[in-house]
């Protein structure tokens, strides 16, 4: 663990003094948290990643803790293929169940006192009032596809914040179209829509070009009132609303229903901007009341409410491993 590749290995006494030249520090460039499915994995996953890192000097990774998946790490790597084949490699060569949470970049954040710093996890935002401006990663993006799906294309690229540059005709069939876009719009799902709206037939690449200022804001997810931290986000304000709407639409199908009722919200700082609820699942208090004053009927149905109110307020929401997982995938046109 203490050499980096590239190091300079020589003779403590008369030896050489000047390194080899040529090797830069990789840095990663998508951050993701990977959790084992089974808490009792825990020591599992990080002897793996120790084991793996052996061959593989890109990755880099650090204990990191969420209240709704338990003990994990905030792992780096290169592009979302490094982070595919991390993933492929863990789950097969170790035999892992792992939970790997969204894909996010590392952002530049500038606070109003000037101080600057590194922020890869949506947990480390700071309050809004502290920021002076947040800087994203841009990339240059090409894609290749067959003509008659250029519109659909460069709908995609326009509705992930891209900004047109230049389109080449490769032959007869074939276009390379290049857009300026943000990393993080594609970290997630451009691939899967890339391919769903070209029948499979494009294929894209991109290249950091360097850091602009963006509009960012922190998208919290509560479920039952209680932030989630690994369903927190980082995204553009014109698109907060919206990814918050599909969010919480999504959570109501995935989360099962418990005995009380389940409020599910997306919040902005201290704004609710959008809500779902999870009704309760109904127990028929009064089937064995046959007849009988109203009153009586009325009692039974106020301590079944009374019941609820404070199973509401000690109960825990249990949400499935797979709510992460697809929770991601918010579908497509």
């Amino acid at each position: 663990r203490d050499i980096e590749i590239g190091d300079t290995i020589t003779n403590s006494i008369d030896g050489e003094t000047i390194p080899l030249a040529g090797y830069k520090e990789l840095k990663p460039v998508v951050f993701a948290g990977v959790y084992p499915q089974d808490n009792d994995d825990y020591e599992l996953l990080k002897e793996a990643l120790y084991k793996l890192k052996l061959n593989d000097a890109a990755i880099i990774f650090e204990n990191e803790n969420s209240e709704a998946l338990g003990h994990g790490f905030r792992t780096g790597f290169l592009g979302l293929l490094h982070m595919e084949i991390v993933q492929e490699r863990l789950e097969r060569e170790f035999g892992l169940n792992l939970i790997f949470t969204a894909p996010s970049v590392k952002y530049r954040v500038t606070r109003t006192n000037g101080e600057a710093f590194w922020m890869d996890n949506p947990v480390m935002f700071p309050p809004t009032q502290e920021v002076e401006k947040i800087e994203e990663p841009y990339i240059d993006s090409q894609v290749i596809t067959p003509q008659e799906y250029i519109g659909r294309v460069m709908d995609l690229c326009k509705e992930k914040r891209g900004e047109f540059v230049a389109m080449d005709y490769i032959d007869a069939r074939r276009v390379n179209i290049k857009f300026i876009m943000p990393l993080a719009e594609i970290v997630i799902d451009f691939y899967d829509k890339l391919k769903s709206r070209t029948q499979g037939y494009a294929s894209y690449e991109y290249e950091i070009t360097g850091y602009k200022k963006s509009t960012l804001i922190k998208l919290d997810i509560l479920v039952n009132g209680k932030v989630v931290d690994a369903l927190s986000c980082i995204v553009h304000r014109d698109f907060a609303e919206p990814r918050g709407r599909e969010i919480v639409a999504k959570l109501k199908d995935l989360i099962p229903r418990h005995l009380f009722k389940i409020p599910l919200q997306a919040a902005i700082g201290g704004k609710i901007v959008a809500r779902e609820t999870i009704a309760a699942m109904r127990k028929n208090v009064l089937a064995k009341c046959y007849g009988g004053d109203i009153s009586r009927k009325r009692k039974l149905l106020d301590k079944q409410k009374a019941g609820k109110k404070r199973m509401k307020l000690i109960g825990d929401v249990e949400i499935p491993q797979s709510a992460f997982i697809n929770v991601l995938k918010l579908g497509d046109n």
